[in-house]
């Protein structure tokens, strides 16, 4: 039976830049690191109070592909409007110019180090 969502597995290219985007500008915790020497990866992994949200993983040959990438994540969050400001002040590339508000709440998509996409949301 599933309970609800482990984590999401982000592809990146750059760990150190990821995780200091993670943290530093997400908000997100540093939990945990290490190398996965059986497929040669590392991993990182960030959450809040200690429940892991994003695994990182860097290493895999090649370039980072579409494929390795997820569609998008959404973290929930409190005051959009003032996320909205700070990604802006901070320099982060945005998607959306404007929030979008629905009848269930508001939300605007943002990009990641490696343009993955992400999703602030704001339930009502």
């Amino acid at each position: 039976m599933i309970t609800g969502i482990e984590h999401t597995g982000i592809m990146v290219s750059d760990m150190e830049k990821s995780i200091l985007f993670y943290k530093d500008i997400l908000g997100l915790e540093f939990i945990d690191r290490f190398d996965h020497t059986s497929v040669d990866v590392n991993l990182a992994f960030l959450g809040l109070d200690g429940k892991v949200l994003v695994e990182l993983i860097e290493g895999y040959p090649g370039e980072v592909t579409n494929e390795g990438k997820v569609h998008h994540l959404a973290f929930s969050v409190l005051n959009i409007e003032e996320k909205f400001k700070l990604l802006q002040e901070k320099g982060v590339k945005l998607k959306d110019q404007e929030i979008t508000e629905l009848p269930n709440g508001k939300y605007f998509f943002f990009y990641g180090p490696d343009e993955e996409s992400l999703e602030f949301f704001e339930a009502k």
